[in-house]
């Protein structure tokens, strides 16, 4: 890839909001959406991981889902409350929220209009990887191939995160910049669940650049609430004609191993890719296999395709 081939964060509309993008790869290059996961910035696809992916011959893009970083700012729903996940778990009620998944999916598919793409190959991280899965559902004729990281189904069979896991997702938003570092340290350690000591040396920089972009605690409880709204899509991904991959880590305890297992047997034809010792996070050590494994998935797809 050269220098030139970068392009900074812009921001267009696509399916009525604002949402900010970053190209990294040649633009004849094999088109490649990375979606991330709840409350994350485009930016935890860490520059170099994008710039590994750009070398492979992929037109690499990135991007902040709504309500999150430089895209737009919702607003509506209350935070969510205890009571009403058990009243989801146990009493099958569902939880309110101001949009779904679907719509989150159509944001990918706006964007990909918005650039011209056609169709591309969708990566999508945790909550990112239901948004891919949706709009591999949705708009099929748009996806060239899918990857789903480090997610599930939906299916309410999968364990549920461990209490460390969970106690951090529902933990009140900091109040200081200092506070939102020392968090931002402390969720991570608990999410790549083991020592990572070469990680944890660049958390407090990444941290810096988060808070930089700007904060938005209700818009992660809007997505959230997304996610527990838009239920189960087990049933819908036996129908699924996408080339699949599936990644994930052996000991992540937010979106527990069933759940990548679960969505490979849900997917006709799925590949699944378990990379032992890795959490619910995205380490350096773990890029190599990680990066394999998208590129000869993806481009594997393509000449199939073409």
């Amino acid at each position: 890839m050269n220098a030139s081939a970068h392009q900074p964060p812009q921001t267009v509309r696509a399916n009525g909001i604002d949402i900010c993008y970053e190209i990294f790869g040649n633009d004849n290059a094999e088109p490649l959406l990375l979606i991330m996961g709840l409350g994350a910035q485009m930016i935890h696809w860490d520059d170099g991981f994008c710039e590994q992916l750009a070398a492979r011959d992929f037109r690499v893009i990135r991007f902040d889902n709504r309500d999150i970083g430089k895209s737009s700012h919702l607003s509506g729903g209350k935070r969510l409350t205890p009571f009403e996940l058990l009243k989801l778990r146990f009493l099958k009620i569902p939880v309110a929220a101001t949009y779904r998944l679907i719509d989150m999916a159509k944001d990918t598919v706006g964007l990909m209009d918005a650039l011209g793409i056609k169709s591309a190959h969708l990566v999508g991280a945790s909550m990112g990887g239901m948004i891919a899965q949706e709009a591999t559902l949705s708009f099929p004729q748009r996806v060239r191939s899918l990857t789903s990281i480090m997610s599930t189904t939906g299916n309410p069979r999968v364990p549920p995160p461990t209490r460390e896991a969970a106690a951090m997702l529902m933990a009140p938003p900091p109040r200081s910049k200092e506070e939102f570092i020392v968090r931002f340290g402390q969720t991570w350690k608990v999410l790549r669940a083991g020592s990572f000591p070469e990680e944890e040396a660049l958390d407090p920089g990444r941290a810096e650049r988060v808070f930089a972009r700007g904060l938005n605690p209700a818009g992660v409880g809007r997505q959230l609430r997304a996610v527990l709204a838009s239920g189960s899509r087990k049933e819908r991904l036996y129908g699924v004609k996408t080339p699949a991959l599936v990644i994930h880590g052996t000991v992540d305890p937010l979106v527990r191993p069933e759940g990548g297992k679960d969505t490979a047997a849900s997917i006709p034809g799925a590949k699944l890719l378990m990379i032992d010792g890795m959490g619910h996070a995205l380490p350096m050590r773990f890029w190599p296999e990680i990066i394999d494994a998208i590129d000869k998935h993806a481009h594997g797809a393509a000449a199939k395709a073409a």
